[in-house]
């Protein structure tokens, strides 16, 4: 098993070859036909770099008339904020200008890759895994393209798995451990 800092810049360099606006439209199309879509509010990240895209996803939320959230980072803790006007937050990322943590019934986070038991790969710095470890009753979505799945990564106790992936193919759902396709 590789460690982490090696992890991280193969699985972004698979991720990018594999970043295309189609394959971002079919993991729209795919969220958008999971059981997920039914949920009245999103905590959605906002795409920068080679991410899986959101542009696409909050604007059919929103047409939905759903709730959307953005993260914003404050005082080291990252907060589910109204979608509002936009101002770079955390890492120059788009965020919320103002707002509070605000409840969500489906979290879609961003990562580098996703293993077979629903653990993510980050960036390292446990925002996620602290936010869904303070909302444990948010369902937890990562959004990847295909090339971003393996079998197994490193995973610490605080790491939180996730529920799902959508990726282009389909909707894989984690269940005691294992995934079952959807789609």
């Amino acid at each position: 098993m590789c460690d982490k800092r090696e992890l991280r810049r193969r699985f972004s360099a698979l991720r990018a070859a594999a970043r295309s606006p189609e394959a971002d439209r079919l993991i729209l199309k795919n969220l958008m036909h999971s059981p997920f879509w039914e949920a009245d509010s999103f905590f959605v990240y906002h795409a920068v770099g080679t991410e899986a895209g959101t542009a696409e996803i909050i604007a059919a939320l929103r047409a939905a008339g759903k709730a959307v959230r953005l993260p914003r980072i404050c005082g080291g803790v990252m907060l589910a904020a109204p979608y509002g006007k936009l101002e770079a937050g955390a890492y120059g990322i788009p965020a919320p200008a103002e707002g509070e943590d605000a409840p969500c019934e489906v979290a879609l986070a961003p990562l580098l890759a996703a293993d077979g038991e629903g653990y993510r790969l980050g960036y390292g710095g446990g925002y996620y895994d602290a936010y869904f470890a303070a909302h444990p009753g948010v369902a937890r979505v990562g959004l990847c393209y295909e090339a971003q799945r393996t079998d197994r990564l490193p995973h610490e106790a605080h790491d939180v798995p996730l529920q799902a992936v959508v990726t282009e193919r389909g909707v894989v759902l984690f269940e005691d451990g294992s995934p079952a396709r959807r789609g």
